[in-house]
């Protein structure tokens, strides 16, 4: 059996730090990548709030984009707006899903919260 050279393969685990991250290669404990997406800011842009049907199946899903917000707070805030709307939901790329047509709902929610937001599309 040929050995490996360094470099060749990536670490998935090992029984001295145990598990690694993928991204940066160091021991989950000392990883800075997660500390690192919780404190950038995604979006930034104007908010968006939308109905989408396109390839999901003719599912209904109303978006959010454009929160000038991180990881961590687009997540609690759209663990609120799921139980708002009594629906389910996911965080995609910085994008707040929720399953079904919710928009006046989440229009509503957002203005409370001072968060200026426009519809969009029809």
């Amino acid at each position: 059996m040929i050995s490996p050279k360094d470099g060749e393969y990536r670490v998935v685990y090992t029984t001295d730090a145990g598990t690694v991250c993928a991204a940066c290669q160091k021991p989950a404990a000392k990883c800075s990548c997660r500390d690192d997406q919780r404190k950038s800011v995604l979006g930034g842009g104007t908010v968006r709030v939308r109905r989408e049907t396109k390839g999901r199946g003719g599912k209904t899903v109303t978006t959010v984009s454009g929160l000038a917000m991180n990881v961590l707070q687009l997540t609690e805030l759209l663990k609120e707006l799921k139980r708002i709307c009594g629906a389910g939901g996911a965080l995609k790329e910085g994008v707040l899903e929720v399953q079904g047509d919710h928009c006046d709902t989440i229009l509503h929610e957002l203005g409370k919260r001072g968060i200026k937001a426009k519809r969009a599309g029809g």
